[in-house]
């Protein structure tokens, strides 16, 4: 039996180590809608507690917005369950080249095509458009699923330091006998909610001769003026040669992705991109329901506009209130603990608090940056605001943090 007890006990261990190391995930069961309010069971087994939601990716308030599940709905209705196929044997519909159609418009882009996920759209689009003969130049904190899909690529890779316009140039300079050169970034930095200096990569693309790719997952439907994403936000909609993003968070927050760019990289993907060709299309519910929330984004900004307000304010409320705080102008807004341990802690009481919000450390950021991530919603009211505030500050009282700077908190604490 190759499943011995040798082999079962060398799990255990791996797994005790995790434990032992602080860094075991426990998941939280969600017995409601995703919203402003969930109601959690946590630990496995607890009573059920209604909480603030202040981690979701839930930014414009669509996962449970009733014209969404309205058309979600009709979808099931009308084009059923599910394809049982994928697209290029009998699982494409009207309506997922409707959905195509709209990205594109949206977007300001040539072409889109579907993915089961943003995670399906990064391990496929590298490999289709890229060869030995060229070089990916990735910024260093991009997200993992680009990572991931860079690795399945046979182009040659490198790096250059994070948001370092300066460093980059080097490397396009460096591997000038390439033939394809292309840039890859995050368009907001999921962990830290920066943004990428788009309009200067553009020009640094530009002047020598290299395509940028953005993943913009952490961007679609709210940043820029009009919610079009960080290429509106740096004024260079259309300069982008590929463009991934996933519906999973403020696109409606279910499931789906997609590649939208350059049409001949686009096409190359439907020949060749082996997660398109390989998997299930995107069943027809979630596909009615993308299309319902970009009928709504494309009418009025005012989700978006709540939004930014609502961030704006959680922002200045904190840095008030004398937590340290990564810069930016993001909804997502990392409260910074530095130690892993306090970080869990600081989550743990914030729940009993009524406040539902994750601790992150290593390997999920790097080592002496443990943080709250806080993620903003259209769907926050200021009554829900206001009592996150309160149990952020009665928290960190306990803790003594408030106020401190980083040294003064890792002296205490350790990182």
């Amino acid at each position: 039996m190759a499943y011995s007890d040798k082999v079962r006990g060398a799990y255990q261990e791996q797994l005790k180590a995790l434990q032992d190391g602080g860094i075991f995930k426990i998941e939280r069961y969600i017995h409601s809608v995703q919203d402003a309010e969930i109601e959690v069971e946590f630990p496995p087994g607890a009573p059920l507690k209604k909480v603030i939601n202040i981690c979701a990716n839930n930014y414009l308030g669509l996962s449970s917005h009733p014209d969404v599940v309205k058309a979600a709905h009709e979808g099931l209705d009308a084009r059923g369950y599910g394809m049982s196929s994928v697209r290029f044997i009998c699982g494409t519909q009207d309506i997922h080249k409707e959905l195509e159609r709209k990205i594109t418009e949206f977007l300001g882009t040539e072409d889109t095509i579907l993915f089961p996920s943003c995670m399906d759209a990064n391990a496929g689009v590298f490999e289709a458009i890229l060869n030995e003969q060229d070089v990916m130049i990735s910024d260093r904190l991009v997200h993992a699923s680009l990572i991931d899909g860079i690795r399945l690529c046979k182009a040659m890779t490198d790096s250059f330091k994070h948001s370092d316009m300066a460093h980059l140039e080097e490397k396009l300079q460096l591997h000038s006998d390439k033939r394809h050169k292309l840039v890859i970034t995050d368009g907001v930095y999921s962990m830290d909610g920066d943004t990428a200096k788009l309009d200067e990569m553009v020009a640094l693309c530009e002047k020598y001769d290299a395509m940028l790719l953005v993943d913009d997952s952490h961007a679609s439907g709210f940043i820029g003026k009009t919610g079009r994403g960080t290429h509106e936000k740096y004024g260079v909609v259309g300069k982008i040669d590929v463009i991934t993003t996933t519906f999973g968070k403020g696109l409606g927050g279910a499931s789906g992705g997609c590649v939208s760019g350059r049409k001949e990289l686009v096409e190359l993907c439907r020949q060749k991109a082996r997660p398109y060709l390989f998997s299930n299309t995107i069943a027809p519910p979630v596909v009615a329901g993308v299309i319902k929330v970009l009928d709504i984004l494309s009418k009025t900004t005012e989700r978006r506009d709540k939004l930014e307000t609502n961030a704006n304010w959680w922002r200045k409320s904190l840095t008030e209130a004398g937590f340290i705080l990564q810069p930016g102008d993001t909804p997502i807004v990392p409260v910074m603990l530095f130690n892993a341990k306090l970080s869990q802690d600081f989550a743990r009481d914030l729940f009993e608090e009524g406040v539902y919000a994750i601790g992150f450390f290593f390997p999920v950021v790097p080592q002496g940056k443990a943080r709250i991530r806080t993620q903003i919603s259209a769907a926050h009211e200021m009554h829900h605001l206001e009592k996150a505030l309160d149990a952020f500050i009665k928290v960190g009282k306990k803790y003594d943090i408030l106020g401190k700077t980083k040294n003064e908190v890792t002296a205490m604490y350790g990182a």
